[in-house]
């Protein structure tokens, strides 16, 4: 008796790898389905493929004599968000779906995605929606906020980032979610001020320019609307994402 194991993003589809290996038919071969799919959070995190043993009979079975065995999988799926079936369609599937079953709120979609990925890293963490300066704004409460913002809020950064992947994904009209904790972004506005006025200061000083580390664009603009009128130095970014950074020069 020979048998294989395979994968595949269907129960069907890791059959047919395994039949492939098998060099069979489906008459010949019984399967056990190890693994169901998942298609994790909305499509981007978690997501599992079928796994599947296929068995080689030494005589080919009849249609009533197949056998399917579905075992549980060593770990339980993980469900999915409200409404992740409509975000983790692919696009094959979205075509074929009227157009208002892929119009989405953005918001929403976007809060779940957030809260699901705060409650599996195990954190009893609340999500406030607010709305500041006519964008969405998710203040992040809780304990042990401190792994939420990361150094320099990079982890808050990249949180966001995907917020908004998920929240757009399908989303009808674009929007921009902001994320924050304790406070995280004015604090980090008032320190960005700060080191802008110290650094315009010594380049007045010394009429030597200086660069500063890399920061994201909304970070850059505090920087350049700071000393956009300043009467000594004057401001322009250089580099690429995500190493692009602030130059600080004399006005010529």
């Amino acid at each position: 008796m020979k048998k294989v194991t395979a994968t595949g993003k269907t129960v069907e589809a890791a059959i047919q790898s395994a039949l492939q290996q098998l060099q069979a038919t489906r008459d010949m071969v019984k399967y056990h389905v190890l693994e169901e799919p998942s298609r994790g959070f909305f499509g981007l995190i978690g997501v599992r493929n079928a796994k599947v043993e296929v068995i080689l009979q030494d005589e080919p079975a009849n249609n009533e004599d197949m056998a399917v065995v579905r075992e549980p999988s060593v770990s339980e799926p993980v469900p999915e968000p409200e409404l992740a079936t409509a975000v983790s369609l692919s696009e094959e599937e979205t075509e074929e779906l009227p157009i208002r079953a892929v119009k989405v709120d953005a918001i929403r979609q976007g809060k779940a995605f957030l809260e699901e990925v705060l409650a599996t890293m195990g954190l009893d963490i609340e999500v406030e929606e607010q709305m500041q300066d006519g964008n969405p704004v998710f203040i992040i409460k809780g304990s042990g906020l401190g792994l939420i913002i990361g150094r320099r809020g990079q982890t808050l950064d990249s949180l966001q980032y995907l917020v908004n992947v998920v929240a757009n994904r399908h989303a009808d009209k674009r929007v921009r979610i902001v994320l924050d904790a304790e406070n995280y972004r004015e604090k980090r506005k008032e320190a960005l001020g700060q080191l802008a006025d110290r650094m315009a200061s010594q380049v007045a000083r010394t009429h030597k320019p200086v660069r500063l580390e890399p920061m994201n664009p909304a970070e850059r603009k505090v920087i350049h609307s700071r000393l956009q009128k300043h009467p000594k130095v004057e401001t322009f970014s250089e580099g690429t994402e995500p190493y692009r950074r602030v130059v600080i020069t004399i006005k010529k």
